[in-house]
């Protein structure tokens, strides 16, 4: 068996401060769905998922078919699906999503509508898309920062 054993005398001190602040990270969650509430809400606008692909315009048939009042936009009809984006944080983890159930429709797509994404650059794997990647390491990154002074 190695055993290995250090005198923490130098930093030990810092180690405990660190642990004791990591105790509750409801707040560090808080800014990471903030921020993806922001970037998902922002792909309304630019009509591009999470990689940057522009979503593929509505067929012929949904656009001759689409109803009268609205805002006549992709995925923004009367700005449900919009309105009911949120986020849920605890001390160990932040869920962003939709409240509105046909969100998963332009997600995933169907057989019929090609897909949408608004939350994942891979659905299926659940992964976020670069920028989303990113936004959520530059908040780790000011979070540690903050924690070392």
């Amino acid at each position: 068996m190695l055993i290995v054993s250090a005198d923490d005398g130098a930093f030990g001190s810092d180690l405990r401060a660190i642990y004791q602040r990591l105790g509750d990270l409801t707040p560090l969650m808080q800014s990471i769905g903030m921020e993806l509430e922001s970037q998902v809400s922002s792909r309304f606008e630019t009509r591009t998922d999470p990689r940057g692909q522009a979503w593929a315009p509505w067929a012929p048939s949904t656009q001759a078919s689409y109803p009268e009042g609205g805002n006549r936009r992709l995925l923004d009809r009367y700005g449900d699906m919009l309105g009911s984006l949120s986020h849920e944080a605890d001390a160990n983890s932040v869920r962003v999503g939709f409240g509105q159930p046909y969100a998963a429709f332009h997600e995933w797509g169907t057989e019929h509508m090609p897909r949408r994404g608004l939350l994942f650059a891979d659905p299926d794997s659940g992964t976020l898309g670069e920028d989303d990647e990113a936004a959520v390491l530059d908040i780790l990154s000011l979070w540690l920062d903050d924690l070392s002074k």
